[in-house]
């Protein structure tokens, strides 16, 4: 147990699951003293705790790595004085006074109600304002280590001016913190961002511009696999295909609330004060998939109606955000959108995350999620349409269907679109960095909004619900977890080139091109290495390349008709006739892909 000291003074004993937040949240002030020890005029922003260290963002300081280690020595003497924090509050006049000189800190406190009384953590030598806790005595921090120096821009808006920021680590012992710092250089390893281009699966070009990646053949493929996958299985689970415009007059965007609620990430077309008309492109394909349900009169007998596109979309996304595959502006989605009655509402949810579910455990990402059911925020009601009536009827909706299907998921207060609750299904990058991967909405707003109707068994009208949803979410973003999940060696089913012929000599060319046209005509993606290369150069390049499998081509498998198989950890699996081999990758494809 470790003592920590609340805001309000009050001491009390944690667990360590609690108490490494805590001390991980005062390693950031531990930090901010020893920058003020070495660059006296630097300017404190903000310092909080993350899920593995700390960061604390300043102004007005420029480090390399040789002065980190510097400030990190001296965050150990400090460490090891082994002070104790004391706590007090202010008033915000006082507050104002106090921290008249840190630019960013009267910022923050300027934004306050007035009244409000502001606390500060002060270890004797050092005092920050922070609402806490932190640790009581400062050893309780434990090891730490200062990780990296990168750019931030002030409350994350690329709109404000750009901080120094400081990522550290810290853990109870050494040896946590040289575990941890294995598993990031292991993460280095399998950042898709490194390892992507390395592999040929994507480029960036400065001139196209930031978050427009350019998919090499490799990952051009795999995403094409994935897609067709997609498609295929929608089709035969009763999902029609729709084709919809990129992009639509601003009248469009404005019955449906984007324009209201969106435009800032849009990409629009013209001005609103010179031009007749203005289009954007599409940040989402509902408005255009509804005109599909909107295009004759339909009944309850057309419902449910399940629509589902492969659709590109664009995002003005802030340059600051970009990453790799991961987040960018142009990106395609296996988008759908469910019109059904009242009664159908929880079964074709139920189906929706039946589908996702399977999508992920084909993928070998089932195990890694999370699930978040995503609320509108009731003191932010300028973000969302509808009544709070309506909020609340469709998020009891969807509650009852979560709970219904036993699924353990948190709540994110805000993260609701701003038509409707979902559910997020989260996943982490190799940095511990969680993102959306698929999402399931329900919406019973836009309906009314597009004059969406059908006519019930009693003859009234009424708005169906819609329900939104995509199976696999993001292609791009969905490349970019595969390659980091299996550090570039996808599984055989998705592989851009699944198996490899390495020829010892010229002669045996003609027998390797022979078997290529057999294992293509049986729908498998293959290479011939013929280089004029020694065949150990050959199979080193394979391994590189992380290919699946890989069959050496030699006199003895060209006078038998046969096939010495490798798999890429330099398994040797055995010789097989070209049949057999035929039948043992279709297998395990098939092993991946069937419904669980």
């Amino acid at each position: 147990m470790i003592k920590i000291i609340n805001n309000d003074g009050s001491i009390n004993e944690v667990e360590y699951n609690e108490y490494i937040h805590v001390a991980r949240h005062t390693a950031s002030h531990v930090l901010a003293e020893a920058i003020k020890r070495v660059y006296k005029d630097a300017k404190l922003a903000i310092g909080p705790s993350t899920d593995s260290g700390f960061y604390y963002d300043f102004d007005n300081i420029e480090i390399t790595n040789e002065g980190l280690r510097k400030i990190e020595n001296i965050m150990k003497n400090i460490i090891s004085q082994n002070a104790e924090m004391k706590t007090y509050v202010l008033s915000k006049e006082e507050a104002l006074e106090k921290m008249k000189d840190e630019p960013y800190k009267v910022e923050l406190i300027n934004e306050l109600p007035e009244g409000e009384k502001i606390s500060f953590y002060d270890n004797g030598s050092f005092v920050d304002m922070c609402r806490g806790p932190h640790v009581l005595n400062l050893k309780d921090i434990g090891a730490v280590k200062l990780i990296s120096v990168t750019g931030a821009y002030w409350r994350g808006s690329e709109k404000n001016k750009m901080l120094t920021r400081i990522y550290g680590t810290c853990f109870k012992t050494e040896a946590e913190v040289e575990e941890h710092l294995a598993k990031l250089e292991d993460a280095k390893n399998r950042d898709h961002n490194k390892l992507g281009r390395e592999m040929e699966f994507f480029t960036t070009v400065d001139y196209i511009g930031q978050g427009l990646p350019i998919l090499l053949p490799k990952g051009a493929k795999v995403i094409q696999i994935l897609q067709r996958f997609v498609e295929d299985t929608e089709a035969r689970l009763g999902w029609q295909l729709t084709k919809t415009p990129f992009m639509a007059k601003s009248d469009l965007y404005k019955i449906s609330g984007h324009w209201d609620h969106y435009k800032d990430g849009m990409f629009v077309l013209g001005n609103e004060e010179k031009d007749d008309e203005v289009f954007a492109l599409r940040p989402m394909t509902c408005p255009f998939q509804y005109q599909v349900f909107l295009n004759r009169g339909r009944s309850y007998r057309d419902l449910p109606m399940r629509l589902n596109e492969t659709s590109t979309l664009f995002r003005n996304e802030a340059s600051g955000e970009m990453h790799g595959l991961i987040r960018v502006r142009q990106f395609t989605i296996s988008e759908g959108h469910l019109m059904c009655t009242p009664e159908q509402l929880e079964g074709e949810f139920k189906h929706c995350l039946e589908l996702a579910n399977y999508m992920l455990k084909c993928l070998g990402l089932y195990e890694d999620v999370s699930y978040r059911f995503s609320k509108w925020d009731p003191e932010d009601r300028e973000k969302y349409i509808g009544t709070p009536e309506q909020w609340d009827e469709a998020q009891g909706i969807m509650e009852k269907i979560l709970n219904n299907l036993g699924i353990e998921y948190k709540v994110g207060i805000g993260e609701a679109a701003f038509y409707g609750p979902k559910l997020d299904i989260q996943i982490k990058n190799v940095f511990g960095k969680e993102d959306t991967l698929i999402t399931i909405q329900i919406d019973q707003l836009l309906s009314e909004k597009f004059g969406m109707e059908y006519v019930d068994r009693d003859g009234t009208k009424k708005h169906p619900y819609i329900i939104h949803r995509t199976s696999i979410g993001c292609y791009e973003r969905t490349l970019a977890l595969l390659i980091e999940k299996y550090a570039g060696a996808l599984p055989l089913w998705i592989a851009p080139t699944q198996i490899k012929l390495l020829t010892i000599a010229d002669a045996h060319i003609e027998y390797a091109n022979e078997v290529k046209k057999q294992l293509e005509f049986a729908g498998f993606r293959v290479e011939v290495d013929s280089a004029n290369e020694k065949i150990g150069y050959k199979i080193r390049n394979a391994r590189l390349e992380k290919v699946p499998y890989f069959a050496v081509i030699g006199d003895n498998e060209m006078n038998e008709k046969t096939l010495a198989l490798t798999a890429r950890g330099g398994e040797k699996v055995g010789v097989f006739s070209v049949e057999d081999i035929i039948a043992r990758m279709d297998n395990e494809i098939q092993e991946a892909i069937k419904w669980k």
